[in-house]
C-alpha cells in the first residue's frame, strides 16, 4: 500500500505537466509573494493572457459574487476581490477546460459550493466572503487534478462508487489510499496557496481538524452540503455528505440562519443555471 500510495502521489504532483495550467500563475504567484508588487504590475501579467483575462473577467461578473456593476478590467477585479481571491480564479478557469470535456457535474457541483459559501459567509458575519466563496469553488480540486494524472484509478472510483454504494470520498480512499482532500493538500504546498484558502481545501471533510482557520473548513463544509442538498451538479455520487455539526460552534449559526441561506440559494441557484466561463 505504501509503495502504491507514493507512486500516485508522485504523479500526481506531476501536475506541472497539465497543459491548461498557464505560466502566468507561476508569475502571478511569484509577485504576490513580493510585497513591493503592485496591483498594476500584477493585472499587466494576468491580462497578456487574453484568453484567461477574458475567463476570470467572466466568473467575476458571474452571479457567484453578485457585483450590481459589471467589471470591466483585471485591475479592477484585484481592487474589489484581491490577489487570492483572483490567484483562485484562475486555477479555477484553467482546470475548468479539463472539467467541460468530461466532469461538467462537478464544474456545476463547484459552482454551487461557492455560491453556498459566500452566502453562508454573509450569513455569519465574515469580512471578505469572496475569500470564502473561491474556496469553495477549489474544494474539489484534487478529483479533477487525479482524474488527469491517473484516468485508470478515476475508473476504478467511480466503478467502486457505483457497485458498493460508496461515496466518492471513500470509494478514493478504498482504491488509492487517500482522498481529494490530501492531493488539495499536495496541490495546495505545490501552488504556495494562501493558508486560509488550503484550510478550506483540505479539510472540508473534517473541520474540526483544521487548526488555523477553522472557520474556512467550516464554510466550505457546509457549502459542499447545501450543493448536494440542492442537487446542484454532481460531486461523484448521489448522496449526501454527513453534516458535521461543530460547525454550528465555530460559525456561530442556528437552524433560522441556515433557512435564510437557503431561501436565497434556491433563487441565486437558479440564476447560476447553464453558466460557463468559456460561453457568452
Amino acid at each position: 500500500m505504501e509503495d502504491l500510495y507514493t507512486q500516485n502521489k508522485d504523479r500526481i504532483l506531476s501536475v506541472r505537466d497539465l497543459p491548461t495550467l498557464p505560466s502566468v500563475l507561476d508569475q502571478v504567484t511569484e509577485l504576490v509573494q513580493d510585497p513591493s508588487s503592485s496591483t498594476d504590475q500584477v493585472a499587466k501579467v494576468i491580462s497578456q493572457d487574453q484568453v484567461l483575462s477574458a475567463k476570470v473577467l467572466k466568473m467575476v461578473n458571474s452571479p457567484i459574487y453578485g457585483f450590481p456593476r459589471r467589471i470591466s478590467t483585471i485591475q479592477h477585479a484585484l481592487v474589489l476581490l484581491g490577489f487570492n481571491v483572483v490567484r483562485g480564479l484562475i486555477i479555477s478557469t484553467s482546470v475548468f477546460d479539463i472539467m467541460a470535456k468530461s466532469m461538467m457535474g462537478l464544474w456545476e457541483h463547484s459552482l454551487g459550493c461557492a455560491m453556498a459559501c459566500a452566502g453562508i459567509a454573509r450569513q455569519a458575519g465574515f469580512k471578505d466572503p469572496e475569500e470564502y466563496s473561491v474556496a469553495g469553488l477549489l474544494h474539489d480540486l484534487g478529483k479533477v487534478v487525479s482524474a488527469v494524472q491517473l484516468p485508470e484509478v478515476k475508473d476504478e472510483v467511480d466503478a467502486a462508487v457505483r457497485e458498493k454504494d460508496l461515496s466518492y470520498y471513500q470509494a478514493e480512499k478504498e482504491v488509492m489510499g487517500f482522498s481529494h482532500d490530501r492531493i488539495n493538500a499536495w496541490l495546495s504546498d505545490h501552488w504556495n496557496l494562501p493558508l486560509r484558502l488550503r484550510e478550506g481545501l483540505v479539510w472540508h471533510h473534517r473541520p474540526k481538524s483544521a487548526q488555523h482557520y477553522p472557520d474556512v473548513a467550516c464554510v466550505v463544509h457546509l457549502g459542499d452540503f447545501m450543493a448536494r442538498v440542492f442537487q446542484v451538479g454532481s460531486s461523484g455520487d448521489d448522496q449526501i455528505s454527513y453534516l458535521d455539526g461543530h460547525i454550528f460552534k465555530v460559525l456561530k449559526l442556528k437552524q433560522s440562519n441556515l433557512e435564510k441561506v437557503m431561501d436565497e440559494l434556491d433563487r441565486e441557484f437558479a440564476e447560476l443555471s447553464g453558466f460557463r466561463p468559456d460561453q457568452d
